[in-house]
């Protein structure tokens, strides 16, 4: 009976359903004792050489224990190739294991550069990142070829091309080679503008620093693209259209074009002129005690109904900040509020001076400096620390440690110091060669061939002093020469120096004798004011007049033999020339005395007083009108004609060295004069041939005369009439050196005088 009581269906459900749930209550403890599917137990690392395991499983961002989900994979994997150690990196779960399979990036053994001429192995060094011992990455290479190629494109090589090669070696170790294609230099086909309607296209070339290539241009880097000096021209030309009235100017664009066969670029600017604008009304206004708006008007350099400036403007803050900073007010700050009347085209100019923000020096702070000492460049300085800061002195200041000669870059700036009112200036220098061995030819029709040699070091130990040992040798002449000069003498604004030399001159041309010359200057200078200096000296000269010819002059013959000469002199300079050796505007006046008879054979007094001015006409056209007058006092029994005045040659052009002045009738002898007068009178203009040439022309007229040889004989040749001279003559700064030429034609002139129409020169220091 329960055989079939269980066999009904009911009952079999029933039975079914119980078994079932029992073995799921006999599975469920059993399932949540063993581990979750994905886990990590154990992390493993294959494929290192160099590198410690544990390196790179501290890059894994998993530890034994926890769930490895496909984010925390992707994460590990992109961290393990930040490292830049690895070229390759997988991940894998094998069971419970994490297996990190690595391959290590080479490390680089040497890098070498092939193909480069033009920039030598030490330059492109230190422009690549990579070095030995470095690990090499595909990313790091393509780098450094970026540089490469971007040096050869400052450098004008646009065409250039870098192939980085890779050399295996062993212990997992490559030897790097740039295999360099420099190419051609990409020059400048054509320069082009458009818009421009009040200047000619070749106006706006000579504003420029970019030139079009062309075959005298070979020495000259200015015809090769390179797209820094574009930006540059960008600002030339804008500066120069703003100091010509075109306020409202600007550069649309500057593009560059190479050509396809990738020789050369077509520049074009693209500009607006806009309208010219007058100077509206000018005023002053001034919020400073005891500083009235009128004493500065004087130092403006802009006027009412002058076409606009902007040049003028930035001249006229800056010489009313000095103005006002010399009465004693360290915190001044000018600003010009600018009225621009597009209707009546004019622009007003409202100076506002008044008084800026107190502010100190806290640190000058120098860098850069490798061999000058830190005092060399402070001593330049106008600023000290605890000084009121004042810009314009932060300027001049960087003038003058530029105008050393020592550094190729002089940068100086400010920034906040640790407090409101404290300002930190600091100086960056990058030095420059300063020691020179130079060597030097020429020809002149004074001295006929020439030649020079000299050794020189212009900041001796870091200490700024100035060491030369020089020797000259020509047909006519011969010097050898050693000098030295402290410029800050026991520290002070004083500088000192000494000259040794010996000379020899070959005067039998002009005079029948030959000169020698064997002695020392002791001299010191030290400036007074900005412009003005003086310098003192004292002379101990031991001179000979020998090799006479057999009819030299009587009054030469007599003194033949040795003499000595112990002088002081002094020179008082007062220079306001924007250019020392090559001036536009400005004058200069020098008072030269020299005194002797403090021992030796010589006693005299002699004065000389030389002047110039410089006036710029229009853009590159300069007048100039110097003069000087010399008189020699005697103050013994006779003058030597060592020491007497000459006049000819470049101080009067058209008569030959020695060619004005007393003479002796018999032989033609140059006597020389106790008394001197003579000026020139120049124009200086382009000689309408490409300014990079660099020939610059002029007319000119000298007059002088020269008087008074202090000899008394009826077979002396004097007087006292003005002589005359005109001509025309060129400047060529070739790049073998300074080419001089001059044709004069004496005007008015004296029956003995000596005549040169042709002068010529030329000379080079290498």
């Amino acid at each position: 009976m329960t055989l079939r009581v269980f066999g009904r269906p009911w009952v079999r459900r029933l039975g079914l359903i119980l078994a079932l749930g029992l073995a799921i209550t006999v599975a469920l403890p059993v399932q949540a004792q063993a581990p979750r599917a994905g886990s990590v137990r154990e992390i493993e690392v294959e494929g290192t050489q160099r590198i410690d395991p544990e390196t790179v499983r501290s890059y894994v961002l998993l530890k034994p224990g926890e769930e490895a989900t496909s984010e925390q994979l992707d994460r590990s994997l992109k961290a393990l190739f930040a490292t830049g150690l690895f070229a390759d990196v997988t991940l894998r779960m094998e069971g419970d294991r994490l297996v990190v399979r690595v391959v290590e990036n080479p490390i680089i053994n040497r890098i070498a550069f092939e193909g480069n001429r033009k920039l030598n192995d030490q330059v492109l060094q230190a422009e690549v990142q990579l070095r030995p011992r470095v690990v090499y990455t595909r990313t790091k290479v393509q780098n450094d070829v970026k540089r490469v190629l971007d040096l050869y494109r400052r450098s004008g090589r646009f065409a250039a091309t870098v192939e980085p090669k890779v050399i295996q070696l062993p212990q997992n170790r490559v030897d790097l080679v740039f295999e360099i294609n420099e190419g051609a230099v990409t020059g400048v086909k054509r320069i082009s503008f458009i818009g421009n309607k009040q200047f000619s296209d070749g106006t706006l070339r000579e504003v420029i620093r970019t030139v079009e290539s062309r075959w005298w241009r070979i020495l000259s880097t200015d015809d090769n693209y390179d797209p820094d000096r574009v930006s540059f021209d960008r600002e030339l030309l804008r500066k120069y259209y703003l100091a010509n009235g075109y306020a409202d100017f600007r550069v649309v664009s500057a593009v560059a074009e190479l050509t396809p066969d990738r020789d050369g670029f077509y520049i074009t600017f693209t500009i607006e002129e806009g309208e010219r604008y007058r100077f509206g009304d000018i005023d002053v206004v001034s919020q400073l005690r005891d500083v009235k708006a009128d004493d500065l008007r004087s130092r403006l350099l802009t006027a009412k109904g002058d076409w606009y400036n902007a040049d003028a403007v930035d001249k006229s803050i800056n010489a009313m900040t000095t103005a006002v900073g010399s009465l004693g007010y360290a915190f001044v700050d000018v600003r010009p509020r600018i009225n621009r009347d597009r209707d009546a085209k004019t622009v007003s100019v409202t100076y506002e001076v008044q008084e800026g923000p107190r502010v100190y020096v806290d640190r000058i702070n120098i860098t850069g400096n490798v061999r000058t000492l830190d005092q060399v460049i402070r001593r330049e300085f106008l600023l000290v620390e605890g000084d009121a800061f004042n810009t314009a002195k932060m300027r001049r200041s960087r003038q003058k440690i530029q105008n050393l000669g020592y550094f190729e870059k002089v940068d100086v700036t400010n920034v906040p110091g640790d407090a409101p009112d404290r300002t930190t200036v600091n100086v960056e220098v990058r030095e420059k060669s300063t020691g020179e061995l130079s060597f030097g030819f020429g020809y002149s029709t004074a001295d006929g061939v020439l030649g020079d040699i000299s050794v020189r070091e212009r900041n001796l130990l870091g200490r700024g002093q100035d060491l030369r040992l020089g020797f000259l040798v020509s047909q006519r002449r011969q010097e050898i020469d050693l000098s030295f000069t402290e410029p800050y003498f026991m520290d002070r604004e004083l500088a000192a120096g000494t000259d040794v030399f010996k000379r020899t001159r070959d005067l039998t041309k002009i005079s029948g004798y030959e000169e020698r010359n064997l002695g020392f200057v002791l001299r010191g200078g030290y400036q007074i004011t900005e412009p003005l200096r003086h310098v003192v000296r004292y002379t101990l000269r031991q001179d000979e007049l020998t090799d006479l010819e057999p009819d030299v002059s009587r009054f030469i013959r007599a003194q033949a033999g040795e003499s000595i000469m112990s002088a002081i002199g002094q020179d008082l300079t007062y220079d306001r020339r924007d250019d020392r050796f090559d001036p536009t505007e400005g004058y200069y006046i020098r008072l030269s005395n020299d005194l002797a008879g403090l021992g030796g054979d010589a006693q005299f007094l002699r004065n000389r007083l030389t002047v110039g001015t410089y006036y710029s006409i229009v853009d590159e056209w300069v007048a100039s009108l110097t003069g000087e007058a010399g008189y020699l006092e005697n103050l013994g029994e006779k003058t030597r004609i060592q020491h007497r005045f000459f006049l000819g040659g470049d101080s009067l052009r058209g008569f030959s060295n020695g060619g004005v002045g007393p003479r002796e009738s018999s032989r033609g002898a140059a006597l020389g004069g106790h008394e001197l007068y003579a000026g020139s009178a120049e124009l200086t203009f382009p000689s309408g041939l490409p300014k990079e040439i660099g020939i610059r022309t002029s007319v000119f007229s000298d007059f002088g005369t020269l008087l008074d040889s202090g000899e008394v004989g009826s077979d002396i040749q004097d007087s006292q009439s003005l002589r005359v001279s005109a001509g025309v003559g060129a400047l060529w700064r070739s790049p073998f050196g300074p080419v001089k030429i001059s044709f004069a034609k004496p005007i008015r002139k004296e029956s003995f005088d000596k005549t040169e129409v042709f002068r010529f020169s030329f000379g080079s220091r290498f």
